[in-house]
């Protein structure tokens, strides 16, 4: 009965998804549906239940990850070191084919280390970093692909959101998953690297060569630039090194991050004005997210209550797929829902039934979850709604900059995206190594 129940409401929420029905509110409205024909129309008991559910959701503390680590993202972008940071990768890698999209990685890859979205990346480089390459007479697509395919990285390298609300829903350490996204994360953006510098060499009329940097900068420059560079190495230290030292939780790491990043912002010259616009953006960004993750736990709660998970899991073994085939099926799940809805909202919805099925297979918690964020992370590059691909979109200054080009020029990207998820899922080691040393 429960889990003909749970079924039924999957299918009215993705009835609800298709009609354009908000994410967060599809899952509420469902969950408190089912749990209420569940309890045969005790509305009263219903009621307590997702009402207790949502109030055990947000008491949790590290719920106060999250803004706070888009608060310090966004201190850091505002106050300017991301361009900081992107000028001396150009600098240290001006003798690399392609550098300027190399640059483009590097930056991606540390700034990732300081904000936990994707789309901060992909906003702050479409205008750091484009305009530079297109300069230099880089090809269109070829430079916005660098831009667009770099920032996935956010959501891997720490502090990543995704991360985080993996860790929530599934109950799992956040320091610990932090953690195993750094070598997944610097392998990916080898990866990155190395194709743009084979595909400089094959085609440089797509990336000219030029060994001279992109500015002649004076003294004041040099000195803005070295307390940028210092400063996000000084944030990389304070939240990861402190995790990983056993100094602080994830929750305290993010606030002592977000104390470093306003005094970086106020040293380089932010005042009163922007810091209160990067505090209404980071409630901006945040709202939305704890509004989900509500709704999220309901749906949790709905699936426990209805013996969901062991009814998907049965209806898995009636199918006698070999368990590779089994995370096959989800990886596709995964890259037909990234072209329909946001990240977060995939995990919300497959999560808390992926999670406990890839493990009842015998796959590692930690290796499986880096491997499906890597999944979910290519999603955020596929047509139609393809998130990085808009953002990119908006934030560049350029009509000529299409879709189309953005696409394309990302596909790169996504394909090794993909290679490196199941390089996780073949040597779990790569996700479980720091955590099982460090944790």
């Amino acid at each position: 009965m429960g889990g003909d129940i749970v079924i039924m409401m999957l299918g009215v929420l993705i009835v609800l998804i298709l009609l354009g029905v908000h994410i967060g509110v599809a899952l509420a409205l469902c969950s408190g549906v089912g749990v209420y024909i569940m309890f045969r129309g005790n509305t009263e008991a219903a009621l307590a239940i997702m009402s207790n559910t949502a109030y055990e959701a947000i008491r949790k503390d590290v719920f106060a990850v999250i803004p706070l680590f888009v608060l310090m993202g966004d201190f850091v972008w505002r106050s300017g070191a991301a361009g900081d940071l992107y000028r001396i990768c150009d600098r240290t890698l001006r003798r690399l084919p392609g550098r300027l999209a190399i640059a483009t990685i590097a930056g991606n890859t540390v700034f990732a280390a300081v904000t936990g979205v994707s789309i901060a990346s992909a906003a702050a480089f479409s205008r750091i970093a484009y305009p530079e390459m297109m300069k230099l007479g880089y090809k269109q697509s070829f430079a916005l692909g660098a831009v667009a395919g770099s920032a996935c990285l956010g959501m891997l390298i720490p502090p990543s959101v995704l991360l985080i609300v993996w860790a929530i829903l599934t109950e799992m350490s956040v320091g610990a998953l932090f953690v195993a996204g750094i070598i997944p994360g610097i392998i990916l953006a080898l990866m990155f690297s190395a194709y743009v510098i084979i595909a400089a060499i094959m085609k440089p009329e797509i990336a000219p060569p030029y060994d001279k940097p992109l500015t002649d900068p004076t003294q004041e420059d040099k000195r803005s630039e070295l307390i940028g560079g210092l400063g996000i190495l000084a944030l990389i230290m304070v939240v990861i090194g402190g995790i990983w030292l056993g100094w602080f939780t994830p929750t305290e790491a993010a606030a002592f991050g977000v104390i470093c990043a306003l005094v970086i912002g106020v040293i380089k010259g932010m005042r009163g004005k922007e810091i209160v616009e990067s505090l209404y953006q980071a409630g901006r960004t945040t709202a939305p997210i704890m509004f989900l993750l509500i709704a999220a736990q309901m749906y949790s709660r709905l699936l426990a209550l209805g013996g969901g998970v062991n009814y998907v899991q049965g209806i898995f073994v009636d199918l006698n797929l070999a368990p590779f085939m089994v995370i096959l099926l989800m990886a596709f799940i995964w890259l037909i829902l990234g072209m329909l809805i946001d990240s977060i909202s995939i995990i919300l919805l497959t999560v808390p039934i992926f999670a406990p099925l890839a493990m009842a297979m015998g796959y590692d918690p930690i290796a499986f979850a880096i491997f499906g964020i890597l999944v979910i992370e290519a999603g955020l590059l596929s047509p139609p709604f393809g998130l990085l691909v808009y953002t990119v979109k908006g934030s560049v200054d350029d009509p000529t900059a299409t879709l189309k080009k953005i696409f394309m020029g990302s596909f790169p990207y996504f394909l090794l995206i993909l290679a490196s998820a199941f390089l996780v899922l073949a040597l779990p080691t790569l996700a479980t190594l720091l955590p099982n040393a460090l944790i």
